[in-house]
């Protein structure tokens, strides 16, 4: 289900680019409640609002008390969307989750003089670099793991991986900002480099495209499964998604995967392509969580890439907070409405229910955007609907 987002906005901070996150919600600015904000969903908003890239998300309420609702709606965003409005969200609307708790963002504001575009994430692709108003191409003819761990420090990205010059298809066409550059690979930003090369060194070689791939770079997605907290289990990493052998694959691992989507715990480890083979890499092997790391990759496995599997062997996971509705005794678009959560299907009491709720769910079950409400018999004290 979806709320009706108009706007977002920080307030109560000494700039513009730092405070209490606010959303527009049905006409109505509210607070955004903690809860399930995280450093992804920041990232989303700081690039909305120009302000480059999150750098904290302060807990304890250090922006002030707001008024008016706060939204506990819950953003699953990976990094990359333009805004917090094309993020995959569970609408909650107004809770009991008080003022002390809203969600808050410092972002990186003017020291963003760098981005990577064209990537996967906001920590791998090419670099540009922000100057007198214009971003730029960064060109270089010895581009190495020096450069490359400077960029990844400056974006707060981790570790660099790779350093690289795209391929022709991704090459820039804009303005150059910064041609030439030697890093001794300490500096906290990439201007503190030489980057005063003499014209007979730039002369010397030719200059192109860089780009990097930083270890923030990583994530996990579940794809083509009935919803975003089920499916066959996917890796990005060295700038491209890949699959998971399941040999030795059980519901430890299954577990690191729903903590790490925010997904809730694991109903159940499956096998055998039970989501459809994927294609391309195949990133990890005999993979041996223990439940308790913080990400896939921090679990025991074989070495990147290694694997003696076909994608007839991709693993998957369904997670305890993959919700789906039904209608039972349905005729197509009316029936009692039922709800899968925890790996069990459940009715739903219809007391406080809304004909805002019905018609969400009639969208949800692809039923059209209206409804009806009905609690007689044969139903019981449950909601039906009808288009």
């Amino acid at each position: 289900m979806w709320s009706e987002f108009t706007g977002f906005r920080l307030v109560n901070g000494s700039t513009a680019c730092e405070g209490r996150v606010e959303i527009h919600v049905l006409g109505t600015w509210g607070s955004l409640c903690a809860s399930h904000w995280d450093l992804l969903d920041a990232h989303v908003l700081c690039r909305h609002l120009d302000c480059g890239f999150a750098e904290s998300i302060p807990r304890g309420g250090p922006f002030g008390r707001g008024t008016g609702p706060v939204w506990r709606d819950s953003f699953h965003c990976d990094g990359t969307e333009a805004h917090l409005g094309q993020c995959p969200v569970t609408a909650l609307g107004a809770s009991p989750c008080s003022h002390e708790n809203n969600a808050a963002v410092i972002c990186s504001a003017g020291s963003a003089s760098l981005r990577l575009v064209g990537g996967g994430s906001r920590c791998d692709g090419r670099v540009e670099i922000f100057q007198h108003g214009t971003w730029g191409r960064v060109l270089d003819d010895q581009w190495d793991m020096q450069e490359a761990s400077v960029v990844c420090r400056q974006l707060r990205c981790g570790e660099a991986e790779t350093a690289y010059n795209p391929p022709k298809p991704q090459r820039g066409t804009g303005p150059v900002g910064l041609r030439g550059v030697r890093c001794a690979g300490h500096e906290a930003n990439l201007t503190l480099c030489n980057t005063s090369l003499p014209e007979s060194v730039l002369a010397a070689g030719i200059a192109e495209d860089v780009g990097v791939v930083c270890w923030g770079s990583r994530q996990v997605r579940l794809v083509n499964g009935p919803g975003r907290c089920a499916g066959r289990v996917e890796i990005y990493y060295q700038g491209s998604w890949g699959t998971i052998c399941d040999d030795s694959w059980d519901l430890p691992d299954a577990t690191v995967v729903c903590h790490q989507l925010g997904c809730g715990g694991a109903v159940k480890a499956v096998g055998s392509a039970h989501f459809g083979e994927g294609s391309g890499q195949i990133w990890l092997d005999a993979v041996n969580c223990s439940g308790a790391e913080a990400a896939l990759w921090d679990c025991p496995a074989g070495s990147w890439g290694q694997h003696d599997c076909g994608h007839k062997e991709d693993a998957g996971v369904d997670c305890s907070e993959f919700m789906a509705l039904r209608l039972e005794n349905s005729d197509g678009c009316s029936g009692r409405l039922q709800v899968f959560y925890n790996g069990t299907w459940g009715s739903v009491c219809s007391n406080s229910m809304t004909l805002k709720t019905v018609s969400l769910a009639c969208k949800e079950l692809g039923c059209g955007d209206r409804g009806i409400l009905e609690t007689r018999l044969p139903y019981g004290r449950l909601a039906a609907l009808r288009p």
